[in-house]
């Protein structure tokens, strides 16, 4: 059997044996996608990445949606993707991918034009401390907030984030020490209005905006994510805010099918990008189901509308 598109999640949702509204969700969002690609009349699956029976020739296409264990298992992840990418090609294109999986991608955007937290990067393995770090971040950067942000360059849910008072330096050094030697690591400026006013999510398409969330973090917290009590709330962007997020993802090496623009006021009260998804985001189809027909389409039209000669040019 050949197919189309190879919708990918990881294996913990196929066929989950617990359920959760967490799961329930997953599912959903994967099911909204797979009928909005059969619709449009292509042959569609959906598959773990590490599947190791199934042939990654058989089909055109891999789309990432739930792929969230990639962080954890970085290293086979990446080699998986490597060689599947001789076999196929991906939705976003590998490319892409390769650019926006390490959030080095931030400081190309800056350079770009856009707006983002003050960022100061510690490279692997480099011998630094954590408090001599952040003395470079405040001479070179001019960090203001006593609290800066601690995460890895390569993260998702918050894995090792860490909001960290310029005091309590010292007390995270061993854990920082242990990061930087396995990985490259970043400090952000603490942004005061993500707490205050929370991070707004904005759903952009081939270019096309199409609907927006407003995450908010549970009292007492600074993350917004849901899996750490924060809420979420539709939301309706303003045109500067759409502007904003749409000319993120114009600054992009190329122009992705799917993106999600994680935008905020930042201490200067500009709108500033905290991250732009563009590998496996949670897109919120659940609460815009007919999202998931924008993003079919744009697929059809952009990737099976050429002819099998323009394919082949570009494998």
């Amino acid at each position: 059997m050949s197919y189309d598109v190879v919708v990918l999640t990881d294996p913990r949702y196929i066929n989950p044996q617990k359920q959760s509204d967490y799961i329930a969700n997953v599912l959903l969002e994967d099911r909204l996608v797979l009928e909005a690609l059969q619709k449009q009349g292509l042959n569609t699956v959906r598959k773990s990445w590490d599947d190791p029976n199934f042939d990654w020739s058989s089909t055109q296409y891999a789309l990432f949606r739930t792929t969230w264990d990639y962080f954890d298992r970085f290293s086979e992840f990446s080699k998986w993707m490597e060689a599947t990418s001789q076999e196929t090609k991906f939705i976003n294109s590998k490319k892409l991918i390769n650019w926006n999986i390490d959030k080095h991608y931030l400081h190309d955007l800056s350079l770009a034009g856009v707006t983002i937290p003050k960022t100061f990067y510690v490279e692997k393995g480099t011998q630094i401390t954590l408090e001599k770090a952040y003395a470079h971040a405040v001479e070179k950067l001019g960090f203001r907030p006593s609290t800066f942000i601690l995460k890895p360059c390569v993260s998702g849910a918050a894995r090792h984030t860490y909001k960290i008072h310029k005091e309590a330096v010292v007390k995270h050094e061993a854990v920082f020490q242990e990061l930087v030697a396995e990985e490259a690591m970043m400090l952000q400026e603490f942004q005061e209005n993500i707490v205050k006013e929370g991070e707004i999510s904005m759903m952009v398409f081939n270019g096309q905006f199409t609907h927006a969330v407003l995450k908010i973090a549970k009292p007492g917290d600074f993350r917004v994510q849901d899996d750490f009590g924060g809420i979420v709330h539709q939301f309706e962007p303003t045109q500067e805010q759409i502007d904003f997020a749409t000319s993120v993802v114009h600054a992009a090496p190329e122009l992705p099918i799917y993106a999600r623009v994680d935008i905020f006021k930042d201490n200067d009260g500009n709108w500033a990008l905290a991250e732009l998804e563009i590998f496996e985001p949670e897109l919120w189809f659940r609460l815009n189901p007919q999202a998931a027909d924008i993003l079919a389409k744009s697929i059809k039209s952009t990737y099976f509308s050429i002819s099998t000669k323009d394919f082949s040019s570009q494998l």
